[in-house]
């Protein structure tokens, strides 16, 4: 994308996010709560998981790095302009939702599947999908499995809370197949029992089980990811359900990620590209992008510096999951 060296990113790239559908002409600020909240504190508090690897670690220096970790980044970004003024939060899966429901957290990203009940039942909103998913199953690469049917009557190491557990479940019952539940409380503690030995499987997010997989015992060799899945999991950051304000700047920041991976704007290049010379982009040069800033009650260039602080949805991908990362997943739907 080559322009005219006539004005910044910000012109164009909010141009390209009132085209797709986000243009809000009042006048009045229509932050909520949470919002307001986190203003008034100078702070996100964004819950995540806390040893996750591609999506959410902290070294011994107690620096995170991860997928979900750069998300949070760019809604602090967004909301205070600064993708520094977030405080992690670590949250186990039975913990996650009474932590954004009691107020702890303004935010959770912690690969988190989109389901009905949730949303009717917890009371809470999922704004956007932040990364496609699916159920997968984790063996021992000497055990020679290569489908699940060979796992009829097995043990499986599964985790408390997950919708992975009545996924399994209904899988195997529906195909004539039985399989014994070994429910653990947390991630790793599901990941040690299967490295023990004392389940055949361990199931998850095939994204989950590649972080376990890179972390285990003999290295990555040592274990295989079966190649039928058995669910479609849409993982999505979640906010209160009471706030649709918040919930609107938390979906227009991952479509504002995605939005400037497809038009080339990355974490390098956000402050030195020029605008597009496209009509969109003249519309929005009467002041409606800061109308519609105003709106939202965010910085004028939120967009641009959520990108500036954790690069665009690619960059973010493979820097964590994909190519650059000892992941190396595959990008799929994402």
């Amino acid at each position: 994308m080559m322009g005219h060296n006539t004005r910044l990113i910000s012109g164009a790239f909010l141009a390209w996010l009132a085209v797709a559908g986000v243009i809000v002409m009042a006048e009045a600020v229509w932050g909520g709560d949470v919002l307001d909240r986190v203003k008034a504190r100078g702070r996100l508090h964004c819950g995540v998981g806390e040893n996750m690897p591609g999506f959410s670690e902290r070294d011994a220096n107690g620096s995170w790095s991860g997928f979900n970790v750069d998300f949070c980044r760019a809604v602090a970004a967004a909301v205070l302009g600064d993708g520094d003024k977030v405080k992690f939060v670590p949250l186990t899966t039975s913990m996650r939702f009474p932590a954004l429901q009691a107020g702890k957290i303004d935010l959770l990203v912690r690969n988190t599947t989109w389901t009905l009940e949730r949303e009717a039942f917890l009371k809470v909103q999922f704004p956007a999908v932040l990364f496609y998913d699916s159920q997968a199953f984790l063996v021992p690469s000497k055990s020679g499995i290569t489908s699940l049917a060979e796992l009829s009557g097995a043990t499986v190491c599964v985790e408390k809370g997950t919708t992975s557990l009545q996924n399994m479940k209904d899988y195997f019952v529906a195909r004539g197949l039985s399989v014994n539940p070994m429910v653990l409380d947390t991630t790793s503690e599901a990941a040690a029992a299967f490295f023990e030995g004392r389940c055949s499987a361990c199931t998850g997010d095939s994204s989950e089980l590649a972080s376990v997989r890179a972390q285990a015992p003999g290295g990555i060799q040592a274990f295989k990811i079966v190649p039928d899945r058995i669910s479609k999991e849409p993982l999505c950051p979640v906010v209160w359900g009471g706030d649709r304000e918040w919930a609107t700047i938390i979906r227009w920041v991952v479509y504002a990620l995605i939005l400037a991976e497809e038009h080339g704007i990355t974490r390098e290049n956000a402050d030195s590209i020029t605008s597009h010379n496209d009509v969109r982009v003249l519309r929005m040069q009467k002041g409606e992008h800061s109308k519609l800033a105003k709106a939202m009650g965010v910085p004028t260039d939120w967009a641009v510096r959520a990108v500036k602080a954790a690069g665009n949805y690619g960059e973010m991908f493979e820097r964590n999951l994909g190519s650059g990362s000892p992941l190396n997943m595959e990008r799929g739907l994402n």
